[in-house]
């Protein structure tokens, strides 16, 4: 975890610049990178180029409350991976059949979605692999949580966590969920991810295509 203070002009250079913070992972021959769509990949990418390691996608969707959807009572990634704020459930009294409802289609449109990017390519074998998780950055981290979940389910030897930016507690907390976490710039007074970029623009669909090389 370095400087607090550094500033990119698009997610590009943050790759670029998490990179080199995750140079030592270079040429390792088990090296996965995994970009969380849609920011994500912009960023792995670079990251995947630099360390010469394959790039995939991995997705992760808010579980919002039943009441009201943009409230999120967890989040759920590729392969399964969940993570439930049980505060929140517990003071909305949401029962499980409500939060199994919610995985559930959620989790039909992590399908779809994956489907979307990867046409009839399937995902990445990360079994016994070092996996980089990459996203543009995190604010709560419980979107990042869920897919180092969902990697470790999935048969990962080992989990890295790269981001540009990001709060520091909340890039120390996720030391307890990965083995190793990378977040290379954390401002001293963060308020949200994109502050840290002059470039911050909503990645489309068909740009993760595009860094995927799949046709659209």
């Amino acid at each position: 975890m370095n400087d607090k203070t550094r500033t990119f002009r698009d997610r590009r250079e943050a790759g670029q610049v998490l990179a080199r913070d995750l140079d030592r992972y270079r040429g390792q021959s088990d090296l996965s990178v995994l970009g969380l769509a849609r920011g994500g990949v912009p960023v792995g990418a670079e990251v995947a180029w630099a360390l010469d390691a394959p790039l995939d996608v991995c997705l992760v969707r808010k579980l919002g409350v039943p009441q009201w959807p943009e409230l999120a009572m967890g989040a759920v990634a590729t392969g399964g991976g969940v993570v439930l704020n049980q505060d929140l459930l517990r003071n909305l009294g949401i029962g499980d059949e409500q939060v199994r409802e919610a995985i559930t289609r959620e989790t039909a449109e992590l399908r779809r979605r994956e489907l979307a990017y990867r046409g009839d390519r399937g995902p990445l074998d990360v079994a016994g692999r070092t996996v980089v998780l990459v996203d543009d950055g995190i604010a709560t981290g419980a979107s990042m949580v869920a897919a180092v979940r969902s990697v470790r389910q999935a048969g990962a030897a080992r989990v890295i966590v790269g981001v540009p930016v990001g709060p520091t507690t909340v890039c120390r907390l996720l030391q307890e969920e990965a083995d190793h976490v990378v977040c290379s710039t954390m401002p001293a007074h963060f308020q949200a991810v994109g502050q840290v970029f002059a470039d911050f623009h909503q990645v489309s669909d068909d740009e993760v295509r595009d860094l995927l090389a799949v046709p659209g």
